[in-house]
Order: structure tokens, then C-alpha cells, then sequence
């Protein structure tokens, strides 16, 4: 076999070897380490060639960005910022139709701000939202879906783990994205917005249990003073974060640190941190960055053995002899992203497909910034849809004094994963959302 036959025929592999339940990350090391050992034809050169692209993968100081900004959201998570976003926006748009919905997104919105991992917000969201959607007459599979279309928010409004990544690989200003998503994020947030209304007035059915609606059940007042305490922490925090990166205050590691000691402040003064609590942060914080990093390892290694192999050389000379555009390019990328969307997480395909994509597109002068927006949107789309949809999966597993079946919430996400394609859509066509702030 030629480097270029060993190269097509690993992605295969991979594919294979994930469907049948291979951990991502060992199939990606595994598939390298093979196809490296044959096309060389030497086992130490394999060894050696994959142990460098291990010890240069996340040897980098900007990789200190992902464990910092990951217990700046486990530490807002524990002070209960999420849930004070959404008693607030619940009061103030509970009578509008679809408004418990709204309030989901509202305050999805602002968690992401703080979390950028699209699995804190789902299941702090399933936990906050959904008993109250259901006590005041909502249907279940649309209480679910809200909560697992909302919650891909988390990884497109800075701070996102997935724009670091990006940023990382394709070599772009990790501030530059953080600024890029925030125009994107909101957008999304605001086209969910128009969907739940829309679904509330022409399919009542589908958001309303029609039968036992309980919308006058009253809740408690809540006064100025109170929503101003509810919302400073969260503000105050994404403000100094986001802020900070965009006046050039702090490198975007820097933001993660700040951000990381005011959230750690935050739950202390809130009562929600103690010697235990602390402890279990910073362990299951270390265990999210681990798998992150792992699959970066891994996913490095990948990208070395392609490179070796011509195969993203091979494939743009290819598309060029095609004729292949600069649409044809897009839509063949978004395409792929959505197929593999259906079998492995978001992280792993930004990994896989960015180092094959960026080659085709640097002839057609495309912004690499813009791209990762595009990128990031195309993944996310695959969160929310079968057979994997991990963020449906931990819905389920949230909700499981609920009978919650995962039927239900792939069925409820389903609208929110067709309104994302349109705003990818609508992000290919006007790159201007992307890099407006920019």
C-alpha cells in the first residue's frame, strides 16, 4: 500500500473501530501508531515519531487555557449562577408564549458566558428547568429538547473550550475567536428564541400539555434589588473575563485564571464551598481537561500521520483538478461534520476534519477565523442528534427520577438541530456576524 492508501484507508479504521465502541482517543493513537509503522516500515521510528507529536502536543502555555476556564465554570456552577440567570428570566418572561422556554435560553445564554462546556449547562439546565416547565403544563419531550438546544450555547459564547481548541490548531488568536462567537452565539440564542414563540402559536400541541396547562399558578416577587444581586456575580464576571481579553488586559490563560479565583470567591460567599465541595471541583475539573487533552494528544498524532502520508495534500489537488469552489469546499466539510456529529463528540471532529479543511480553503483566501465559527456551529449541530447526541444522553441520565426516555429528548431536540442548520446557514452566507466585532 502507498503512504496516500494507508492514509485513506486509517479514516476508515477509525470510523470502524469507533462504531464498535473503541474509546476515541485510543482508536485515533492505535490508527497512528499503525499506520506510521507501516508506511516506514519500522517499529522504533513509529514509537519515536508519535512520542515527539505526544510531548509537543499540549506542552504549549496556552494549553493552561482549558483547565483554568473549565473550573471557572465548575466553581459558577457550584455558587449557582446558572440557576439565578434562570429564576430571573423566568419572572420576567413566563407569560410570554413559550416563556419558560425563553427563560431556558435566557439564562443558558448567560451560563455559557461563564462555562464553555456544553455539558455543565445541560445538566444544570435539566435539573433547573425541566421540574419547572413540567409543573406549569409543558410537555416533556419540549421541556428536554429547550434544555439540550440551549445548551450547545456553551460552546460558542466565550469562553468555549471548543474555540480554544480551534484556535489552537488552526493557529488563530484564541481572543480573536472568543470575540468572533459572541455576535454568532447571540444569534443563535435569539433564533431559538423566535422558534419557541413560533412553536407556541402554530404547534401549542407540541410545547403545551393542552389538557392540565397551569399558567396562573403565581410565583413569588421578585424585587429590583434581588434581581440586581442575582445577576451582578454573573455579570461582573463575564464582564472582567471577556473584558479583560478584548481590552488586552489579560491573555486569554491570564482571563482563565482571573476568571477561575472570582467564580471560587463567588460560591464561597454564597455558601455553596467547603473543604469537600472544593475537592470534588478540582478533581472532576482535572478529569474534564484530562479527556480534553487526551483527545488532543491523540487527535496530534492523527494529524502527524496524514501529514506523512500526502493524504490532505493529495485531497486538495484533487478538489483543485475538480474544480471544486470555495462552496463546494464549505458545504463538503459541513457535510462531513454532520455525519460524524451522529457517532463521536464535537472535539474529536474539529480534530479530525480542521487539519484536512484548512489546506483547501488558503487558496480561496477564507478567514480562518470565521471558518471556526462555522466549524464550531457544523459539530454542535451533531450534539443534539442520533445515535450519539451527547448532550441528550446526559439529559436523560440528569433526569432519571423523571422516567425520562431518550426518545423524548432526541424528539424534542430535534426543531432546536434544524433552527441551528439555519444559522449555520445564515453564518455561511454573511460572514459579517462572525467578524463584525472583530
Amino acid at each position: 500500500m502507498t503512504p496516500f492508501d494507508i492514509g485513506l484507508t486509517s479514516i476508515v479504521v477509525i470510523i470502524a473501530l469507533i462504531y464498535i465502541g473503541i474509546y476515541i482517543p485510543v482508536a485515533l493513537a492505535l490508527t497512528s501508531f499503525v499506520g506510521v509503522w507501516l508506511m516506514r516500515g519500522n517499529v522504533d521510528v513509529a514509537v519515536n515519531m508519535l512520542a515527539l507529536a505526544a510531548s509537543q502536543a499540549i506542552s504549549d502555555y496556552v494549553f493552561g487555557v482549558i483547565p483554568l476556564f473549565v473550573l471557572m465554570g465548575m466553581f459558577a456552577s457550584a455558587a449557582g449562577l446558572g440557576q439565578d440567570a434562570y429564576q430571573v428570566a423566568e419572572r420576567g418572561l413566563r407569560r410570554l408564549p413559550g416563556g419558560l422556554g425563553l427563560a431556558t435560553v435566557a439564562g443558558n445564554t448567560v451560563f455559557a458566558a461563564i462555562t464553555g462546556v456544553t455539558i455543565a449547562s445541560a445538566a444544570v439546565f435539566a435539573r433547573i428547568s425541566v421540574p419547572e416547565m413540567l409543573k406549569f403544563g409543558y410537555q416533556r419531550r419540549f421541556a428536554v429538547g429547550v434544555v439540550a438546544g440551549s445548551s450547545v450555547l456553551g460552546m460558542l459564547i466565550p469562553p468555549s473550550v471548543l474555540l480554544i481548541v480551534y484556535a489552537i490548531i488552526a493557529e488563530q488568536s484564541i481572543g480573536a475567536m472568543f470575540i468572533a462567537g459572541i455576535v454568532p452565539g447571540l444569534l443563535l440564542a435569539f433564533a431559538y428564541c423566535v422558534g419557541i414563540v413560533a412553536m407556541a402559536k402554530l404547534t401549542p400541541g407540541f410545547v403545551y400539555q393542552l389538557d392540565r396547562q397551569v399558567s396562573d399558578i403565581e410565583l413569588e416577587p421578585m424585587s429590583v434589588v434581588d434581581v440586581l444581586a442575582k445577576l451582578a456575580p454573573s455579570t461582573i464576571l463575564i464582564g472582567t473575563v471577556i473584558g479583560g481579553i478584548y481590552g488586552g488586559i489579560f491573555t486569554p490563560t491570564e482571563a482563565g485564571a482571573v476568571g477561575a479565583l472570582m467564580a471560587m470567591i463567588v460560591a464561597f460567599l454564597k455558601g455553596a464551598l467547603n473543604p469537600k465541595k472544593l475537592w470534588s471541583i478540582v478533581i472532576e475539573s482535572g478529569a474534564i481537561t484530562a479527556s480534553i487533552l487526551f483527545i488532543v494528544l491523540a487527535a496530534t498524532m492523527y494529524s502527524r500521520m496524514l501529514g506523512l502520508s500526502g493524504l490532505p495534500t493529495q485531497i486538495a489537488s484533487y478538489m483543485t483538478s475538480l474544480d471544486a469552489g470555495y462552496v463546494l469546499t464549505i458545504a463538503i466539510f459541513v457535510v462531513l461534520a454532520l455525519l460524524l456529529g451522529t457517532i463521536i463528540d464535537s472535539l474529536s471532529i474539529i480534530l479530525i476534519l480542521v487539519p484536512l479543511f484548512i489546506p483547501l480553503l488558503k487558496p480561496f483566501g477564507a478567514d480562518l477565523v470565521w471558518f471556526g465559527i462555522i466549524a464550531v456551529v457544523a459539530v454542535e449541530i451533531g450534539l443534539l442528534t442520533p445515535p450519539f447526541g451527547i448532550s441528550c444522553f446526559v439529559i436523560r441520565s440528569a433526569l432519571e427520577d423523571y422516567n425520562v426516555r431518550l426518545g423524548e429528548v432526541f424528539a424534542g431536540a430535534l426543531p432546536f438541530a434544524g433552527i441551528m442548520l439555519l444559522v449555520l446557514i445564515l453564518l455561511i452566507i454573511f460572514p459579517w456576524f462572525s467578524l463584525a466585532l472583530l
